[in-house]
């Protein structure tokens, strides 16, 4: 831990939060609502490898994403998983984000992207378009289309980095190298378009130190946003084939690191993530991680003390 830092605090939290920023953004909590678009990805279909990233499961990171129906009719999965919140015993307001979450989408011929984005964003309820990729699935008919996209409604693009660490990604089997990213970057934010990077803590072979690496380059990078996922191992992937060969964090050792990051991170990037959620019928380790509510509440503890200690306590 590091002392004298100081401490920017965004509402009740110590850290930009996304819910802190949806609410500055749009006025009220906001829910994103994940959707299938029908896409694969080129590290699956043999473009560039046939067996994904190590961690990735069959769902392809949209385990909890609705389903896509025969006609791919975008509208009916919003309006199911719209209607699937608001019968959830909570209050979800009128203002939700489509997150295209499963495989990488902006992996298809241009005309189809334009056809399922646009029907989110026309949809009266959608207020902004959220969209998972690789940095190596865009052309420039692709960067011109979320350009004209984010016009409308504001467009973000969620690319899965994990690393900046050759060795690793090449561990993970990641699938293209750093500068691919950084051009996706560049290209994404020379159209205004926002860009969230995600960040995998845990992965076989880092060290802290190696985490603290990317969080400092993300830092010089123009991003807007960043998910911190903790690393699950979920059943049927290569990653649980290694099971044994690297060491799997304790609840105690992940929160530490994660303190880290968020006192490293540079105040304006907005944290959409924390620690991520793995299905309970696929989730092989870590145990701990299926108590989300306990994740979270001893992270915030921890935050509290901290600061505290750094003589920043906003108690």
């Amino acid at each position: 831990m590091r002392k004298n830092k100081s401490i920017k605090r965004w509402g009740e939290k110590p850290y930009y939060s996304l819910d802190y920023y949806l609410k500055e953004t749009f006025g009220e909590k906001t829910y994103k609502v994940a959707l299938d678009g029908g896409m694969s990805c080129p590290n699956r279909d043999g473009t560039v490898s046939t067996g994904g990233c190590i961690f990735c499961s069959n769902g392809g990171s949209g385990d909890f994403a609705t389903l896509k129906n025969a006609d791919n009719d975008v509208t009916v999965q919003i309006n199911t998983a719209i209607k699937k919140l608001e019968t959830s015993n909570k209050y979800v307001g009128k203002k939700f984000i489509a997150y295209f979450q499963s495989f990488s989408n902006t992996y298809a011929p241009v005309a189809y992207l334009e056809n399922i984005f646009s029907q989110a964003i026309e949809h009266p309820e959608i207020c902004a378009l959220s969209i998972g990729t690789r940095p190596d699935c865009f052309n420039e008919d692709i960067y011109n289309l979320l350009e004209k996209l984010n016009k409308i409604k504001p467009v973000w693009v969620e690319l899965g980095l994990q690393t900046i660490h050759e060795k690793t990604a090449k561990l993970i089997n990641r699938g293209y190298q750093l500068s691919v990213f950084e051009n996706s970057v560049h290209e994404l934010r020379k159209r205004n378009i926002t860009v969230i990077v995600h960040v995998i803590i845990g992965l076989p072979g880092e060290k802290a130190t190696d985490l603290y690496e990317t969080i400092d380059y993300l830092n010089k990078m123009d991003i807007q946003g960043i998910k911190l996922q903790l690393l699950h191992v979920l059943k049927n992937t290569a990653l649980a084939d290694m099971m044994g060969n690297f060491k799997i964090l304790t609840l105690d050792e992940y929160i530490d690191i994660l303190c880290e990051c968020i006192t490293r991170l540079s105040p304006d990037i907005v944290i959409h993530r924390l620690t991520g959620d793995g299905p309970k019928d696929l989730l092989i380790a870590p145990e701990w991680s299926k108590n989300k509510r306990l994740v979270l509440n001893t992270l915030s503890h921890e935050l509290k003390i901290r600061e505290i200690y750094q003589g920043q306590n906003y108690m």
